[in-house]
């Protein structure tokens, strides 16, 4: 797929990573490479390296890549706007593929039987400790400081280890799960991250069976977060955002209203909230948008003692005044953060995905496949907004 966008493919040339060598072992007598889309350094066009294939050591498992997202932290990791990043980098933090190749590992993490060809996915975050305070007394690993991230934290020079490749190498002790019969790939990996942070927001804000919900942002995590309230009994969702065929997105998920940014000034979209919720304001708001200037309206709109989730500000996208006796403490709100994302959430975000598919179509959110040649186009109609999910197809020509 092209965009038209100037400078939006990558480079023509292919880069060798290295000089290959005949490997001892490996699952085939001939060396073969792995191309791979890589983004060498912030604002840099991509290009396609020829990583060696894998050797797979005892506890890892090669996958066939069979698609992997493109997502807002794609389009971050591109500005250089995440600290830690070790470029040259394999993006593609999300991914779905099937076995290739497994050593010693039968079962995904939560004990079903694995083979070769089955479809799975994985949780991205990897080598977490298990000894520090946030591993082993809060009991959040996902704050862990040892904590790396398939497509963001791994360089290229390590080989395969993100989804914008041909394979994906996952070592041993990551953790994957087995998409189950009759989910396909397309619906999950249109969820992508988004349907794990969208569904790690709604866990966060516990609402209850009734409650009205308000998310702010119909990208793909606002879209999974209003998904998710209403499956967990929501009275009422609301989705503010644009552009309209996101919001025409939100009614597909099951939102009751949608109030678009550009066509519905904010006082309209308050006199429309007020309106239903009878002048109290919503009992949960979803700050899902990453902009800062969606917090004012998110604290007006939310109800006295209310909850606000705030789980769209992946990276630093600037401040905004906040009066803590008006907003915070007068209203006594309840406040919370939302960042990344933990093993059960993507084991649980699938379980429901698998049993609610119907309301959840996460296949309509893609707006475009690519292939990897065309990863940058892909990144550039994902930060213009020209499609809500972008997804690359290793395999597609």
């Amino acid at each position: 797929m092209n965009s038209g966008v100037p400078g939006s493919q990558l480079a023509p040339a292919h880069r060798p990573w290295v000089e290959p060598e005949p490997p001892e072992t490996g699952r085939q007598e001939e060396f073969v490479s792995v191309r791979a889309a890589v983004m060498t350094a912030p604002g840099a066009e991509l290009e396609i390296w020829d990583l060696p294939d894998p050797e797979v050591e005892e506890g890892g498992v090669l996958l066939d890549t069979v698609a992997s997202e493109v997502c807002g932290t794609d389009v971050h990791l591109l500005h250089g706007r995440l600290a830690g990043v070790p470029y040259p980098i394999v993006p593609g933090h999300v991914s779905v593929g099937r076995i290739a190749e497994a050593r010693g590992v039968t079962h995904d993490a939560l004990g079903v039987p694995l083979a070769p060809g089955d479809l799975v996915t994985f949780l991205d975050v990897h080598e977490t400790c298990w000894s520090c305070y946030h591993c082993l007394v809060a009991g959040q690993p996902n704050r862990c400081p040892s904590r790396k991230v398939y497509g963001i934290t791994y360089s290229a020079h390590e080989g395969p280890l993100g989804g914008w490749a041909e394979a994906i190498y996952l070592k041993p002790g990551v953790r994957i799960v087995k998409i189950p019969e009759g989910l396909e790939a397309d619906r999950v990996i249109g969820g992508g991250c988004g349907l794990f942070t969208g569904f790690a927001a709604i866990d966060r804000a516990e609402n209850r069976m009734g409650d009205s919900v308000l998310v702010q942002g119909a990208g793909p995590v606002g879209l999974a977060a209003a998904g998710f309230a209403g499956l967990r009994g929501a009275g009422q969702v609301l989705l503010v955002g644009d552009p309209q065929a996101r919001l025409e997105l939100g009614l597909a998920m099951g939102c009751d209203e949608v109030y678009g940014l550009s066509d519905r000034p904010v006082a309209a979209r308050r006199e429309a909230v007020m309106e239903l919720t009878r002048g109290r304001g919503v009992d949960v708001v979803i700050e899902a948008s990453g902009n800062p200037r969606a917090l004012p309206e998110g604290f007006d709109l939310l109800r006295d003692g209310g909850t606000y989730v705030i789980a769209g500000h992946y990276t630093d996208a600037g401040e905004i005044g906040v009066n803590p006796h008006l907003d915070l403490n007068r209203k006594h709100i309840d406040l919370r953060g939302q960042w990344g994302t933990d093993f059960h959430h993507v084991a649980r975000g699938l379980q429901m995905l698998h049993r609610h598919g119907d309301r959840l179509p996460f296949e309509r959110v893609i707006g475009g496949r690519y292939g990897l040649e065309e990863a940058g186009a892909a990144l550039s109609d994902v930060e213009a907004l020209r499609v809500t999910k972008a997804i690359i197809e290793p395999g597609r020509r």
